[in-house]
């Protein structure tokens, strides 16, 4: 029997929200009988007044005056534009809460995946669940791309999920979360997983296991007893206060944070430092093979090349070799205008090899991911839209114009981490095509130089 007390629990909403969320008539938004009967539900206002003549969201926290919209004749028409994305939060708006109810154990739940942990997936993975009774510092995975972070973290949902606590995994990227739910879904299939992202169309239930983007966790208050965010170096979390903060109001107050990357950035490396985070470092990729190190290869005035098409440009040259490679190719630009450029160049320059062009603002993106998954493309011309959270056999990688300030360490060395993935697989092309090397390009050589030496001391790696 549908319950609103139930299905929203831990949910924090606006009628339009909830309305949406549930794929009730549209007619109905005025009155909801189970609303206007519920014994447990907190309304309040979405923006309220401060005691210094301001005013704070209370959906996002937000409390620069700067970041509110005030009209100029109609004073009381204020919204916060901090988290505007997500639907007006103004004066007149209000906000439904649900606590959350308490939820019995099930033991009964397994974890399906069948795969092999490495020695140091082995251990992280215990020690995540050990470290769990520490609220007091969120726990960071340092684990090099490839090293199946993922996997990883399958023994502490299974751990959570038995004693009845809620989990979200969630991630700042909507094609990590695409990426992730299949995954998640195949290995725990006796479990309810909602998946939520900007765009998307399911009605909403509560579910034990929610994956979603950063931004959605706004729409959650004190729901989670534990919260997972993968690639926490990622655009937009990694300079937000919004999304730390989502992720801060959704955990309940004795939940746990455990935070996923490759690149940690100054910040958490300065936590680690500090000893304000547990840190677990996973030097090498589960297959126990080196990661690629990339080839610093000279183009010349590749913008130039590009603009004026020049079939003899150095940028061509390498191009066509690294076209005609067997397997999958991925080609990075720093900008859409010059991936649209480029991609509309090589179409002309070589037909016989399949491309799309993949980016951002591209309505299309996820069928191009899918086609070349499935054979239908021989490569995609990108940008750093695709740097992490995809994974593809027998990959290669040609990034032009990696001296871009748009390519910083922690995006090449992302970018790096598509090659050589799979344990049937491990090496392939790895290519930083420049006008000119860049600090950012030496940085991202020597973290893989660095993390392969750790490795090789740790005895992580096969043979070596």
């Amino acid at each position: 029997m549908f319950s609103i007390d139930y299905e929203l629990q831990g949910c924090e909403l606006t009628m339009d929200e909830i309305v949406r969320f549930l794929n009730l008539p549209k007619q109905q938004k005025s009155e909801i009988p189970e609303l206007e009967s519920s014994q447990v539900v907190i309304k309040y206002p979405a923006v309220e007044a401060t005691m210094s003549g301001g005013y704070r969201c209370l959906r996002c926290s937000n409390m620069d005056s700067a970041r509110f919209f005030q009209h100029e004749v109609y004073s009381r028409l204020i919204y916060c534009l901090e988290c505007l994305t997500l639907g007006r939060m103004s004066l007149s708006t209000q906000l439904y809460y649900w606590p959350s109810l308490p939820s019995d154990p099930n033991p009964t739940i397994r974890c399906a995946w069948q795969g092999h942990y490495s020695p140091a997936q082995h251990q992280a993975a215990h020690q995540l669940i050990d470290q769990l009774s520490d609220v007091t510092r969120a726990d960071l995975v340092h684990a090099v791309t490839g090293s199946g972070k993922t996997e990883i973290i399958y023994p502490l949902i299974e751990h959570q999920l038995q004693q009845g606590k809620r989990t979200a995994l969630a991630s700042p990227r909507i094609d990590v979360v695409l990426e992730l739910a299949p995954r998640l879904a195949q290995a725990f299939p006796q479990v309810e997983i909602q998946l939520m992202y900007g765009g998307s169309e399911e009605t909403y239930r509560y579910a034990p296991l929610v994956i979603s983007t950063t931004h959605q966790l706004l729409r959650f208050k004190h729901a989670f007893d534990l919260i997972i965010v993968d690639e926490v170096d990622a655009f937009p979390y990694v300079n937000s206060e919004m999304l730390h903060y989502a992720v801060q109001k959704a955990n309940r107050p004795q939940g746990k944070c455990v935070f996923l990357t490759a690149t940690p950035d100054a910040k958490l490396q300065q936590q680690i430092a500090n000893h304000e985070v547990n840190s677990i470092l996973i030097p090498a990729r589960y297959h126990r093979h080196r990661l690629p190190e990339p080839q610093f290869v000279w183009l010349g005035d590749w913008r130039r090349a590009i603009q004026r098409r020049d079939r003899w440009s150095h940028l061509a040259n390498h191009l066509q070799s690294f076209l005609h490679l067997s397997g999958v190719k991925l080609i990075f630009l720093p900008s859409i205008p010059m991936a649209e450029a480029l991609f509309d160049w090589l179409s002309e320059l070589d037909t016989s090899v399949r491309l799309a062009c993949v980016h951002a603002q591209d309505v299309d993106r996820k069928e191009k991911v899918l086609q070349l998954r499935e054979g239908e493309l021989d490569g995609l011309i990108t940008t750093t839209i695709l740097e992490r959270g995809v994974t593809f056999p027998q990959c290669h990688v040609f990034v032009v114009g990696a001296e871009h300030p748009q390519f910083n360490m922690s995006s090449l060395v992302q970018i790096s981490g598509r090659v050589g993935r799979r344990p049937d697989y491990p090496t392939g092309t790895l290519i930083f095509g420049h006008f000119g090397r860049s600090k950012s390009m030496v940085q991202a050589r020597e973290e893989i130089q660095q993390m392969n030496q750790l490795a090789i001391e740790k005895g992580m790696l096969a043979n070596e």
